[in-house]
């Protein structure tokens, strides 16, 4: 076993700065962990009951995929970099850059006047995002154990849970109130607040980021180009491009020579963004690929049951909100008393194969919805998911950073979420993208000549309140199309889901160490 991937067993105290207790530093650290988590995660999340009315009142139904494509793709980038750069320099001023990278984002995307401006404004957002999502889990793993982190883990997952139903709740109710524009706008003063508390409250132990080498420009550049290859790959194959077009052709020789060459870089950087001995741990490339493949089904499912529920069932953008919160609210709840009963047992495996094996059993179930659904059966599928997401997510993370020592927790950190964010990107982009060329071609085959032109009917353009004022025969055909296009995608989603319990099953459950190094 390398010196990297050795546990830790020796520590030295922390010294609190200025002599302020430790308990109240970590509680002010956590604070404004939280507020930034919030921020990130609502970035996520609240746009997609928006959604149907974004793309009505800004047109272009083709690049609905991308209002939230772009966010996570961005975001999945810039992860690694903050990671590394975090480690070699300390992660307060990469704080400061992403928080306000993220507000420019934000305030640029509400004043948006077409569909390719608030795309370009959710890019800027997301290369903050990123890094405010990477950075509250590492900083935690900077001034807490990993028998401890659990605990703290598992409230970042409740952040989390809890601005996945605040988003939808506010997307709905902004959108429904003084317009969906507000959904962006009110990230600005929580920037701000965010900002402020990470000026004056986070303060880390002081202790050597290992900063001596040059920064791998190269490898950053690399893994950007592989995964914008891999991401376009995804939304324009078989969909808008032919696979067997010059432009997807092209793609895919970018992503392959892009990751030739971004591992022949790692190979020799002094300071690589991915460290190659990263996939020499076993414990780490399991919870990788499990998950990117959590990241696939979770975002697959979240971020269109809210359009769904609107178009197909027909609840207003508010409702469709109100009906995300048995998902979140039992993710919220398990990821916390998860966390707990991890810091208490220090046992973690069982917990992470059952999770995954209900999120596999919550797709199936979401799969034989149909428009005229109880509306009890539509809440109890999505909180066995939400059941099942939260005991897997954070202790993933946990598993990967208790993987390696100390000085190699934000790289390893960040690698364990750039795949899952990886995953993320390709199920909201493969998804949206099969859902809106399915969703198409439906509507072409079903709806009858001419209703087209004596409706003023625009199947690109269209909205939960232009589906409701359809006569009888049309409306039954829109909704049973838009059932059709997305339901049977969550079934194809299930396999893929059990190939990750399989991976969890050869998880080493290696003891989470009970003390820090420094």
């Amino acid at each position: 076993m390398s010196a990297e991937t050795q546990p830790v067993t020796g520590s030295t105290p922390m010294v609190s700065p200025e002599g302020e207790p430790d308990g109240r530093r970590l509680k002010l650290i956590f604070s404004a962990l939280v507020m930034a988590m919030l921020m990130a995660s609502l970035g996520q999340t609240v746009l997609a009951t928006a959604l149907p009315t974004i793309v009505g009142e800004l047109s272009g139904v083709e690049h609905m995929a991308w209002v939230i494509t772009a966010f996570i793709m961005t975001s999945t980038i810039t992860m690694p970099i903050y990671g590394k750069l975090g480690d070699m320099y300390g992660r307060k001023p990469l704080f400061i850059v992403a928080i306000t990278l993220f507000i420019i984002g934000s305030a640029a995307g509400g004043a948006a006047q077409e569909m390719n401006q608030l795309i370009a404004a959710r890019v800027v957002q997301g290369l903050g995002g990123g890094g405010l999502i990477l950075l509250s889990q590492a900083t935690i793993a900077d001034v807490v154990p990993a028998r401890e982190r659990g605990r703290y883990m598992g409230a970042m997952g409740g952040v989390f849970a809890f601005s996945s139903v605040a988003g939808p709740l506010l997307g709905g109710w902004l959108t429904a109130g003084p317009g969906w524009r507000w959904t962006l706008w009110m990230n600005v003063p929580l920037g701000l607040l965010a900002l402020i508390m990470v000026l004056l409250l986070l303060r880390l132990p002081t202790r050597s980021r290992g900063g001596n080498g040059r920064i791998d420009v190269t490898g950053m550049m690399l893994l950007a180009a592989a995964t914008s290859s891999v991401v376009l790959l995804s939304t324009w194959g078989g969909v808008e491009y032919a696979w067997t077009s010059p432009l997807i052709l092209g793609l895919i020789g970018v992503a392959v020579v892009a990751a030739v060459l971004f591992v022949v870089v790692e190979w020799r950087a002094q300071e690589p963004v991915m460290p190659l001995l990263l996939f020499r741990n076993r414990n780490f490339l399991l919870t990788m690929f499990a998950g990117l493949i959590t990241g696939v089904a979770m975002f697959g499912a979240l971020s269109y049951m809210p359009t769904y529920l609107q178009m197909v069932t027909g609840y207003s953008p508010a409702v469709a909100g109100l009906l995300m919160i048995p998902m979140m609210g039992m993710m919220l709840t398990t990821s916390i008393t998860m966390g707990r009963r991890t810091a208490k047992t220090g046992r973690y495996k069982r917990i992470m194969v059952v999770g995954s094996l209900l999120t596999a059993l919550s797709l199936v179930l979401l799969s034989t919805l149909h428009a005229d659904t109880p509306v009890v059966l539509e809440c109890l599928y999505m909180g066995i998911m939400g059941l099942g997401l939260g005991c897997t997510m954070q202790l993933l993370t946990l598993v990967a950073q208790n993987s390696f020592s100390q000085k190699l927790v934000g790289t390893a950190t960040a690698g364990q979420n750039y795949f899952r964010q990886v995953g993320a990107t390709l199920g909201s982009a493969v998804v949206g993208a099969l859902f809106a060329s399915r969703l198409g071609s439906l509507l072409a085959e079903r709806l009858p000549a001419g209703a087209v032109q004596e409706t003023d009917l625009d199947p690109s353009s269209l909205t939960p309140e232009a589906v409701g004022e359809l006569p009888a025969s049309l409306h039954s055909v829109v909704i049973e199309g838009y059932n059709d296009a997305l339901v049977p995608l969550f079934l194809w989603m299930a396999p893929l889901v059990l190939v990750s319990t399989v991976l969890l099953l050869f998880v080493e459950e290696k003891p989470l160490e009970t003390s820090l190094e420094h």
